[in-house]
C-alpha cells in the first residue's frame, strides 16, 4: 500500500525556512507537528498517512539521530553512518512510490514540520536546497530515500547493503551529475558492485570515479545497460574500470619501461579480487564483451538488437565533444549530453540563457556573445569537435523578408553554415521551423545550405520530427538538418519514435494542478486528456509571457487552459471550479520535458522565453544517439 504525505508548498515553506534557520535545536523541537495549516495532499494515488504513522516515523528517525549524537554533538563519521541507516529507514518505512517521492513539497514538510530539529541538526544553517527540496539530490531526507531506491535489492538477504559503499559526494557523481547513468537502478547497483571490488589504495578515489563514470557515459549511446544481465554488465563495467585505473596510473608513473612495470604491478593489486572465470587473466588485456545496443527505441516497447560495443578509443573520444551555438536554456545540450556528447563550448547572446546553463552545469564553458562576431581562431577548443549543433532563430522565406530582424535571423543561419568548413566538425545538427524542410518557399535556402556543406565534404539529411513521438506531451514539429562527413554518413539513420502512446496534458500536469487542493482538478484532467499544441510564445517580438498568438490560445482553451498569460501559482482550494487555470512557468517546462531540477534564470518573461524556444531534451537525446551511432561506425 502506498501512502500520500502532506506537502508544504513553496510560498509557505520559504518563510518557515528563513525563520527556522536562526532557531536553536531546542526551539525547533517545540515547533514539531504532524500537520500544518497550509499543507496539502494530492487528490489520488494512495491512502493519506495517518497522524500516528507520522509520529512513529518521527520517533524512529529521532532514535537514529540520538545514536549519532543528536541533539548536542556530531562528527563526520557519525553523520555518514546516520545517513546510511536513515536511508534504509525512510525507504523501508515510508511506503512511498517514486512519483510521490519526486515531490519536493513532501520533503519540505518532513524537514520543516515533522523533523525540523533533526534536519537542522544534520545541516546547521543549511542552504535552501537542504530543506526546501529545490534539488532532491541534496535534500537532507529526500536524497537518502532516492539513494536507497536506486540500490534496493529486494531479493537479497541484506537489500540495502550497497548503501555503505560510497559516500554522499561520490554517490552524487553517479546520481546527480550523471543523469544518463543514475536513472537506472540496474546500472547503479552494478557500478557499486564493481567499485566495491577495487583496491584503490594509493590512488585518488574521486578522480578514478570521475574517469570511470565518463567512460560509462561515452558508452551510454551504444549500450542499453538495462538490457544486459548482471554478470555481463559487471564484466562490461570492470573493463571500463580497468581502463580508468590504467590511464590514471600511466599519468602518475610516466611512459618509461620502469614505469610500465610499476603500472602492471599496481594494476594487479587493484584488480586482485577480479580474477574469476569471466574476468581477464591479464589486467593489461581486457576483453570487450558483447553488449546490447539500441538506437532511438524505448526498451519497454521494442525489441533490442544485440551488437558488439567497445570502449571508445582515445581518437574516438573527440567524436563525443560538441560545440553548440544559440544554446538558449541548455535543453538541447542536456539531451545531447544524455546521448554522450560533452560540450567544449556553448554560445548564446542572451545573458539569462548563459546564466541558466552556468547555474545547472557550472563545469561547461559558456560564451555570452554574438554569433556574427564569433571567430573560431579565438577558440581552438571547437576545432574538429564531434558535433556542431544549434537551435537556430526562425527564419522567413526570402519572399516574406520585410524587416531588418528577418534579415538578421538569416544572417545568423548563414554564419552557422559558414563556420562548418572552418571548424570541421564530424557532424552538424541544426534545428529550425518545419517549413525550412517542407515548403517550396524555402527551396533557395535549402539549396545554398546543401551546396555549401557538400562543398565542404558533408552529406546532408533533412527531416521533420514531432516531439510527441519521443514522449513529449505536445505535438511540436521541428525541422532538422543533419550533415556528416562522408566517412560517417553511411551509418546515419534518423531516430524512430520511442513511445507507443503520446503523453497527454493531463498526464503531464494533472499532479501539479491537483497539488494545491483545487476541487476542479479531476474535471480539468478529463478535458485535458490529449497532447498539447506546440508551446509557443517565446519570441521577443511579442509581449510578455503568454501561450502565443490567437490561434494557439484558442487551442489551449479547448484543453481548459487560459493562454492569455502565465500564472504565479497552481490553482488552490479557493480557485473557481470551472475557471480555466493559467499555466505556471514550471508547468511549461514540464510540457517541454525539461527536468524539474533544471533551474531557469530570470523573471517570468525571461524564463518562459527560454522554455518556449527550447528543443525538448528527449528529441535532442534521440538525435544525438543517432549521430553518435554513426560516428562510432
Amino acid at each position: 500500500m502506498s501512502l500520500l504525505y502532506p506537502r508544504l508548498l513553496a510560498d509557505q515553506a520559504k518563510p518557515l525556512f528563513d525563520e527556522y534557520r536562526e532557531l536553536s535545536i531546542a526551539e525547533l523541537a517545540k515547533r514539531v507537528d504532524v500537520s500544518h495549516p497550509s499543507a496539502v495532499y494530492v487528490a489520488t494515488g494512495g491512502d493519506r498517512v495517518r497522524p500516528e504513522q507520522l509520529w512513529a516515523l518521527r520517533e524512529s528517525v529521532v532514535e537514529l539521530a540520538r545514536q549519532g549524537g543528536f541533539p548536542d554533538a556530531s562528527d563526520r563519521a557519525r553523520n555518514a553512518e546516520f545517513d546510511v541507516r536513515l536511508a534504509e529507514l525512510l525507504h523501508s518505512q515510508m511506503s512511498l512510490v517514486p512519483a510521490e517521492a519526486a515531490s519536493r513539497d513532501l520533503w519540505a514538510f518532513l524537514a520543516l514540520v515533522l523533523l525540523p530539529d533533526v534536519a537542522l541538526w544534520r545541516y546547521p544553517k543549511p542552504p535552501r536546497d537542504r530543506a526546501l527540496g529545490t534539488d532532491l539530490t541534496r535534500h537532507v531526507f529526500g536524497r537518502l530515500w532516492w539513494r536507497a531506491q536506486l540500490i534496493f535489492s529486494p531479493a537479497d538477504p541484506k537489500p540495502y547493503e550497497a548503501l555503505g559503499i560510497l559516500g554522499e559526494a561520490a554517490f552524487d557523481q553517479i546520481y546527480a551529475r550523471r543523469a544518463a547513468l543514475g536513472g537506472s537502478p540496474h546500472l547503479v547497483k552494478a557500478i557499486l558492485r564493481v567499485w566495491n571490488e577495487l583496491d584503490l589504495r594509493g590512488l585518488n578515489r574521486r578522480e578514478t570515479l570521475q574517469d570511470f563514470l565518463k567512460r560509462l557515459l561515452r558508452l551510454a549511446p551504444f549500450v542499453l545497460f538495462d538490457a544486459i544481465d548482471e554478470k555481463a554488465l559487471d564484466t562490461e563495467l570492470r573493463s571500463a574500470a580497468r581502463e580508468s585505473v590504467s590511464e590514471l596510473l600511466r599519468s602518475k608513473h610516466g611512459d618509461s619501461e620502469e614505469s610500465a612495470t610499476a603500472v602492471e604491478e599496481q594494476l594487479a593489486t587493484v584488480f586482485a579480487k577480479l580474477r574469476s572465470p569471466e574476468s581477464p587473466s591479464s589486467p593489461a588485456s581486457p576483453p570487450w564483451p558483447a553488449s546490447t545496443a539500441v538506437s532511438g527505441i524505448e526498451p519497454h516497447h521494442a525489441s533490442v538488437a544485440a551488437s558488439t560495443a567497445t570502449e571508445p578509443s582515445t581518437d574516438r573520444a573527440e567524436e563525443f565533444t560538441s560545440f553548440e551555438i544559440c544554446a538558449g536554456s541548455g535543453a538541447q545540450a542536456l539531451g545531447l549530453e544524455q546521448a554522450g556528447f560533452n560540450p567544449v563550448l556553448l554560445l548564446d547572446t542572451k545573458a539569462h540563457a548563459c546564466w541558466t546553463i552556468e547555474l545547472n552545469r557550472p563545469q561547461w564553458k559558456v560564451l555570452c556573445g554574438d554569433l556574427l562576431h564569433f571567430d573560431p581562431l579565438d577558440h581552438p577548443e571547437v576545432k574538429g569537435v564531434g558535433l556542431f549543433s544549434g537551435g537556430m532563430p526562425r527564419i522567413k522565406s526570402a519572399a516574406a523578408v520585410k524587416r531588418p530582424d528577418d534579415e538578421l535571423e538569416r544572417a545568423v543561419l548563414r554564419q552557422a553554415v559558414d563556420l562548418v568548413p572552418q571548424i570541421r566538425p564530424k557532424a552538424v545538427l541544426l534545428e529550425n521551423l518545419p517549413d525550412l524542410v517542407e515548403k517550396d518557399d524555402f527551396q533557395a535556402e535549402r539549396t545554398w545550405m546543401e551546396t555549401e556543406l557538400q562543398r565542404a565534404g558533408y552529406r546532408v539529411f533533412w527531416k521533420v520530427l514531432d516531439a510527441a513521438d519521443f514522449g513529449v506531451p505536445q505535438h511540436r514539429r521541428s525541422g532538422f538538418l543533419v550533415a556528416l562527413q562522408e566517412t560517417y554518413a553511411e551509418g546515419f539513420v534518423w531516430p524512430s519514435r520511442t513511445v507507443l502512446r503520446v503523453p497527454t496534458v493531463a498526464d503531464a500536469l494533472g499532479p501539479s494542478m491537483a497539488q494545491g487542493g483545487w476541487p476542479g482538478a479531476k474535471q480539468w484532467a478529463r478535458r485535458a486528456a490529449r497532447p498539447a499544441p506546440a508551446l509557443v510564445g517565446g519570441s521577443e517580438r511579442r509581449g510578455g509571457a503568454d501561450l502565443g498568438p490567437t490561434g494557439s490560445k484558442r487551442a489551449w482553451a479547448q484543453l481548459g487552459v487560459n493562454g492569455n498569460s502565465l500564472g504565479d501559482d497552481v490553482p488552490d482550494a479557493d480557485f473557481p471550479l470551472l475557471e480555466p487555470p493559467r499555466l505556471t512557468v514550471a508547468q511549461t517546462a514540464i510540457l517541454q520535458a525539461i527536468p524539474s531540477a533544471w533551474q531557469i534564470s530570470g523573471g517570468k518573461t525571461a524564463a518562459y522565453r527560454q522554455i518556449g524556444n527550447a528543443l525538448p531534451p528527449p528529441v535532442a537525446h534521440a538525435l544525438g544517439t543517432a549521430i553518435a551511432t554513426a560516428l562510432a561506425g
